[in-house]
């Protein structure tokens, strides 16, 4: 068809407005509130709109329209991912060096194109394993103490072919100088290290409550670090911001893009005072989201990033380069579950699109089970497969920013960033991100905001597949405490003679000799714990903080599943509850499918009584049954009639149940008198199931 005929035939319809389509909705609405049945409220405090148009996208200010250029809201490369991709970085786990370098080859060969080097909590904070509290060691990742230690789990590995990526915490310089020594042992030289040795003293001391070294001695080292990679030309990130830390605790989108802000706007202000400039230390930053399920809004968030972080650096004076944000996508564990756990393969896969989409430079697939368990190959491989579908089957990386122009999606990245923008004024207001930390501010913004997300879900306002919503009692519950750790590695055989000599070395030379000494100093044998000490010998404990605890919002609910399972492990049955429905089923279908959904969601197991016609048959058919709760499922102007001789009969049983009315009465005065002739609770949609179903199981002994 041609343009002109296509013009000729649109040229016959009178051009519709926003007006117009909000008239035609309230129609359909049928009196129904527009703005309570169609617009949605997020945690983050925007209003979502059931449709965007061309007025939106009017309103948008001129930001540049083309990826590569700054602000770099549509992406910071100009070619996206269509340059070569993003990298596959999967994290494997806290696997002993042996297996953990069997995995990483396999994966390696399989698809992934990163190394992740997971370190434990004893090599972030700069301790060797003999000297760490046991709890630290293999907890979460590799210990990496020793070149020996190293080799066992790189060996094989061509570091120089494939990017590195570790979250170092204070230890960064260590680890980066012994993973130097190690390459300069394999006949390569330190510059072929590429990726990212992050350091990020601020993440560690949210995680661990207290650092073993005061905070500005620990900017010292990640300076220092800064100053040598950037001296030697390496390709090499060194600072880390993992905003999905903020993720993890239940933060909203605005709170983890104003608090990631703010802690690399920190950082290179601490940076500034230790010599390196803007353009030097900015460029050196790698950024982590957390990837949630809200597709849109992810996508969004990532976006809004980099526009976020364009501004601040351009009002820190850094040029274009400074103002390039680059971030990796992790999938958050928050909205991971137990129940019914291989429901989390569709959520991540959700969380990998929305990365993609949004334009992370890596990214990293959590396994469907590591929230419970040590993932082992078959879900690690289904983790790294669903990223290589959407690259391979689904070519997501064909098209530049597919997002962009979404009126939608254009809308929200203002909205976020916008939001992003005022909390991190207001961060910035309290003296910045290191004494906002300090002071608790930020963790108890986010203490309360996963506690308003943890009760939407307990209320179930907020659905969980699987968990709150549509269970599977059928399924085994893993245990808990499931997931296992690496052994703690056997003392350290290092001399005396070597530690003292490392010692008086590395406290004699400069900060600019530091690397180089340190290398040396791995490369005779010596500890990364003894040379922390070495090079930090002045060192005395930090505050101590709030600490940043990652939840999971199905956990309530987990709980009472595990409960339910073990009184199923001691007498053979779950705890039952008899549905009574009263009526023909249109008066009592609805109220008896959401009081089944209501105790399937803590393991009850629901007993049905449809069609009851009286309340004296559904009062006998309740206690033949034998359940220890019961149920009263019917309409609200039947109940005046019902409930009294309903809860009557029971309560007049030798062992009387728990009476239940499903529904709520508009009245109080009728929720007394309900009361007053035996009912004992309410569940109704506005009800905390959660608590309700906690109450109901301390009633049975549970």
């Amino acid at each position: 068809m041609s343009s002109s005929t296509a013009e000729h035939l649109f040229a016959g319809f009178s051009p519709a407005s926003d007006a117009d389509w909000r008239r035609a909705a309230e129609e359909s609405l049928e009196g129904a509130p527009f703005e309570k049945k169609l617009v949605t409220r997020t945690a983050e405090g925007i209003d979502l709109q059931p449709i965007y148009s061309r007025t939106d996208g009017e309103k948008l200010g001129p930001d540049s329209l083309w990826p590569g250029l700054p602000p770099y809201v549509r992406d910071a490369r100009p070619l996206g991912s269509r340059a070569g991709g993003w990298l596959v970085c999967q994290d494997l786990g806290a696997l002993p060096p042996d297996e953990f370098n069997a995995a990483l080859r396999d994966a390696l060969g399989r698809g992934q194109n990163a190394v992740v080097l997971p370190l434990d909590s004893a090599t972030r904070r700069g301790s060797d394993p003999a000297i760490a509290q046991p709890s630290e060691v293999g907890d979460i990742g590799l210990s990496l103490s020793t070149l020996e230690d190293a080799d066992r789990a790189l060996r094989g590995v061509e570091l120089g072919a494939v990017p590195v990526f570790a979250s170092a915490g204070i230890a960064a310089l260590e680890v980066t100088a012994l993973l130097s020594a190690w390459m300069k042992r394999q006949g390569k030289t330190g510059a072929a290290l590429h990726g990212g040795v992050l350091g990020d003293p601020l993440g560690e001391w949210l995680r661990a409550g207290r650092l073993p070294m005061d905070l500005g001695l620990a900017l010292d080292d990640l300076g220092t670090l800064t100053s040598w990679v950037q001296r030697e030309g390496w390709n090499l990130r060194t600072i880390g911001v993992d905003a999905a830390a903020w993720s993890d605790a239940g933060a909203h989108a605005v709170q983890e893009l104003a608090f990631g802000l703010a802690t690399g706007v920190a950082y290179v202000r601490a940076m500034q005072e230790r010599g390196l400039e803007v353009g030097v230390s900015a460029p050196r930053v790698l950024f982590t989201f957390g990837l949630g399920s809200n597709l849109f809004l992810e996508v969004a968030k990532l976006r809004a990033a980099r526009l976020v972080w364009a501004r601040a650096m351009q009002v820190a004076g850094g040029g274009p380069e400074a103002q390039r944000l680059e971030c990796h996508g992790r999938t958050t564990r928050w909205n991971k579950t137990v129940l019914d756990p291989h429901v989390n393969l569709l959520r991540t896969t959700t969380e990998a699109f929305a990365g993609v989409i949004g334009g992370c430079a890596g990214l990293q697939v959590g396994a469907f089970d590591d929230c419970y368990r040590t993932s082992d190959d078959f879900s690690r491989r289904l983790a790294r497969n669903i990223q290589i579908i959407l690259a391979e089957e689904c070519q997501l990386g064909r098209v530049v920013d597919p997002a962009g122009g979404s009126w939608y999606v254009e809308t929200l990245t203002r909205q976020l960033a916008a939001k992003a923008w005022g909390l991190f004024q207001d961060i910035e207001g309290r003296g910045g991100m290191f004494a906002a930390v300090k002071a608790g501010y930020p963790q108890a913004l986010v203490e309360k905001t996963a506690a308003d997300r943890i009760a939407a879900v307990e209320g179930r306002r907020d659905g969980v597949i699987g968990t709150n919503l549509h269970p599977n009692l059928r399924e085994r519950i893993p245990p808990a405490g499931g997931r296992t750790t690496a052994p703690r590695p056997s003392a350290l055989g290092r001399t005396d003679a070597v530690e003292r000599s490392a010692f008086a070395h590395l406290a004699t030379c400069g900060r600019e000799s530091l690397p180089e000494a340190l290398q040396e100093a791995f490369r005779d044998g010596v500890t990364l714990g003894a040379a922390v000490l070495a090079v930090d010998r002045e060192r005395s404990p930090s505050p101590e903080v709030k600490p940043l605890v990652a939840r999971r919002r199905a956990e309530p609910f987990e709980a009472l599943r595990r409960r339910s399972e073990a009184w199923l492990q001691r007498t053979g049955g779950r705890p039952k509850v008899f549905l009574a429905g009263v009526g023909p089923r249109k008066q009592h279908a609805a109220r008896h499918d959401f009081s089944q959904a209501f105790f399937a969601a803590g393991g009850f197991e629901p007993v049905a009584g449809r069609g009851l016609d009286t309340a004296e048959t559904a009062a006998k058919a309740a206690l033949e049954s034998g359940a220890p709760i019961v149920v009263l499922c019917s309409t609200d102007d039947t109940y005046p009639a019902l409930v009294p001789v309903f809860a009557a009969a029971l309560k007049a049983a030798p062992k009387p149940p728990v009476v239940v009315l499903a529904g709520l009465p508009a009245s109080p005065e009728l929720q007394q008198q309900f009361k007053a002739a035996g009912i004992d609770e309410f569940i109704h949609l506005r009800a905390n199931c959660a608590k309700l179903l906690s109450t109901f199981q301390d009633q049975l002994g549970l």
